[in-house]
């Protein structure tokens, strides 16, 4: 579960925007622009609430930027900000960090929040080096092309299948940090092992040094494709947490001739047993393994965030 908003983003505390208040440093604080329960029933949109901000002078350095809450029952996608957004690109030149979705679970739960194509933000925004999303409903990156972006972060309760052959049909050259929140079946993931051979095998990324693949409900077939395949000798940290991993994923992590070669490795919210735990331990290398579950009954893994 989501239960807060962003406090900080790239190092810089995080406000609300007034559109009745001066902007601040945005060397120091970077804005988020979000509609209350209040707002929305009063019929506000966020497309208009984007304007605002692009209309204060002050913005032309704006660096960062969140959107927050733009609807609480599901009924507005969001399309119409991404298109707002783009028409605005001029004022919004300089952006380097995105982030589309900062909604806890009180405003909507992770699998109501309505999502579409955002990958016309990728190409109205070429300095972007940071982009995330939180929602998987109808989300889509039909053209996932960017000569600058380094970090690409995806959470979801359920992954659509569309997205997982997005990701590995990229060009991201200078990747070198995808996190993806695969979630549960129930909510939208009905990829399999095979769909994730380009990101694994593919060579895809070779700056790529975090590769995060978690949230899910085959965490074990993930833990053991990346253990066989070669991008593991690239990565600094590898990121398997909130999933349902057992001692068979994390068996062929201790297989792996290249798991040392990692700086970090985080396991946490897991089903190992405390015998694997203990030889996940003695790897030699960071390793963070809170949140055991009930390793007993398969029926009982559950993945950390879904609905």
């Amino acid at each position: 579960m989501i239960s807060e908003n962003l406090n900080s983003f790239n190092g810089k505390s995080v406000i609300d925007f007034n559109p009745d208040e001066a902007l601040k440093d945005l060397n120091h604080y970077v804005y988020r622009l979000r509609l209350d329960y209040e707002a929305i029933d009063s019929d506000q949109k966020m497309e208009d609430l984007i304007r605002s901000f692009a209309e204060v002078p002050a913005n032309a350095e704006c660096q960062e930027l969140i959107i927050g809450q733009w609807d609480y029952d599901s009924s507005r996608k969001a399309d119409g900000l991404v298109q707002t957004l783009v028409e605005l690109k001029d004022a919004f030149k300089n952006l380097k960090a995105l982030f589309i979705g900062d909604i806890t679970a009180e405003e909507q739960e992770i699998s109501w929040i309505q999502q579409s194509d955002l990958s016309p933000l990728l190409a109205a925004f070429p300095k972007l080096e940071f982009f995330q999303a939180r929602g998987g409903d109808g989300l889509s990156l039909s053209e996932l092309k960017h000569e600058n972006l380094k970090t690409l972060i995806l959470q979801t309760g359920g992954l659509p299948p569309n997205v997982v052959q997005e990701i590995a049909n990229a060009h991201l050259p200078n990747l070198e940090k995808l996190e993806v929140w695969l979630g549960d079946d129930n909510y939208g993931f009905e990829s399999n092992i095979e769909d994730f051979d380009a990101i694994i095998n593919g060579g895809k990324f070779p700056k790529l040094t975090y590769l995060g693949l978690k949230n899910s409900n085959i965490q074990d077939d993930i833990a053991i494709a990346v253990a066989k395949s070669p991008l593991l000798k690239q990565l600094h940290t590898l990121d398997l947490s909130m999933g349902v991993l057992s001692d068979t994923g994390a068996q062929a992590l201790l297989d792996s001739p290249n798991i040392k070669n990692l700086v970090f490795l985080n396991l946490d919210h897991h089903f190992m047993t405390d015998s694997m735990m203990a030889k996940i331990k003695d790897l030699g290398i960071a390793v963070s393994m809170e949140d055991q579950g009930n390793y007993d009954d398969e029926d009982d893994r559950y993945v950390e965030v879904s609905e």
